[in-house]
């Protein structure tokens, strides 16, 4: 599918003033080679962000050779996940009074430490837990935290509270960690998250192999270089990006990527092996991101023995498990942090789902995670101990958030990411 340009006449204009003037250009313009043939499907969107957010932003690095290696995946549950769902507290009077139907029971969860068990369909990544690569940080919040999903959102992916704040956290920490080469910074999918908004070089794709070039040929190549040399335009600064991206992908498509791990089917499975992928062929990747939907479970949320809470969890398990074990040994390279706007309210509603609540539960894997552990402290579910109807968010999101990406980043400044916060680390990384 061509992606419409309409939008983007006045480029176009000043672009083909300049390729009338050039011969060469123009024989390539009078074959076909016309604006809304420019780039094929979903890949390649827009060379130079000329309709589409393959290349996102107004420049990336090419620097090779500025990683140790060291890659943070952070997977947003978008929709408020339910983290008593997920990570519950066993034998508590309070949960199964509050969840008479939709609580987990305690024969079926798996055993983790504290208290807590893990919902059953999760069991695919119970053994890194046995093998301490997997932890867990409950009744985790932030001050002054919206119900509304967008506004919350748009908070902890700025990690500030101020409105008027342009940066996401994630753009922050990449700035702190320094350059490094074109596929630094990627999120998979069309949509580049808040967290990076205003992010150096931030790539945005459905997969390697979607990115691709109309009629790709060299004549073609030279011709966009200097079709856009001189203009000062967005475009001419991002041309010579997305023919980088271009010709890296090009190359990691010539080998076809061949898991070693068999991947759920649908669009997180997908991603995470694209991932897998990008952190395994050496392109530098520091930072990923991947957004799961389909958490704003209001009804019909099921029991443990199946619904669509077991659905959503039994995707997510089984993909994040396969990814770790697609990385193998490079997953002590790689933390996998889990995050969500919002946590679910206490007590099931009548129609047996959970409403926007706040406290929740967020995940740790990777091999540098001192797995094995409930992090955080724990308010409890009493009725003294609630705050309007919601798990108390005690432990708040940006200490884990700041403690996992300078581990992997390298940031040091804790005021540089999260300005004005009061860090208090919880020893979730070795």
């Amino acid at each position: 599918m061509t992606p419409d340009l309409s939008a983007q006449h006045r480029v176009f204009a000043a672009a083909e003033k300049l390729a009338a003037d050039r011969r060469d250009q123009r024989e390539l313009w009078s074959r076909g080679f016309t604006r809304r043939r420019f780039l094929a499907g979903a890949g390649m969107a827009a060379a130079a962000a000329l309709g589409s957010q393959l290349v996102t932003t107004r420049y990336a690095y090419a620097v090779p050779g500025t990683t140790d290696g060291r890659v943070l995946v952070v997977v947003f549950l978008r929709g408020g996940f339910d983290g008593l769902a997920a990570v519950v507290p066993a034998g508590d009077p309070d949960y199964a009074a509050a969840r008479p139907a939709i609580g987990v029971p305690d024969s079926v969860l798996l055993p983790l430490d504290r208290g807590f068990g893990l919902h059953p369909a999760l069991a695919p990544l119970h053994p890194f837990w046995t093998s301490r690569q997997l932890a867990f940080v409950h009744a985790v919040g932030g001050p002054n935290i919206s119900r509304s999903h967008f506004q919350a959102q748009d908070q902890v992916e700025r990690g500030v509270d101020a409105a008027e704040a342009r940066t996401g956290w994630l753009e922050r920490a990449l700035e702190q960690s320094g350059p490094g080469t074109t596929f630094r910074a990627t999120t998979e999918g069309v949509r580049t998250p808040m967290s990076l908004a205003g992010a150096s070089g931030v790539v945005s794709l459905r997969g390697v192999d979607s990115v691709a070039l109309y009629r790709k040929s060299e004549r073609v190549v030279t011709a966009l270089r200097e079709l856009y040399t001189g203009l000062d335009l967005l475009s001419a600064e991002q041309v010579p990006v997305a023919l980088q991206l271009l010709e890296e992908a090009t190359a990691l498509q010539d080998t076809p990527y061949k898991p070693a791990a068999t991947y759920p089917e649908g669009g997180f499975g997908a991603a995470l092996s694209d991932v897998a992928r990008l952190v395994k062929s050496g392109t530098g990747l520091r930072v990923a991101t991947v957004d799961v939907g389909g958490w704003d479970l209001h009804t019909a949320a099921g029991s443990a023995e199946g619904g669509n809470m077991t659905d959503q969890l039994t995707d997510l398990g089984a993909s994040l498990a396969a990814f770790a074990q697609d990385l193998g040994k490079v997953l002590g390279q790689v933390t996998v942090l889990t995050m969500s706007e919002f946590g679910r309210r206490v007590a099931e509603n009548g129609s047996g789902g959970t409403d926007h609540g706040h406290g929740n539960a967020m995940m740790l894997l990777g091999g540098s995670v001192a797995g094995g552990a409930v992090y955080g402290a724990w308010p409890g579910l009493g009725s003294g101990a609630l705050v309007d109807g919601d798990l108390a968010g005690v432990n708040d999101y940006r200490d884990v958030l700041f403690e996992v990406a300078n581990a992997q980043l390298g940031l040091g400044s804790v005021d540089a990411v999260f300005p004005q916060h009061q860090y208090a680390p919880l020893g979730l990384v070795h």
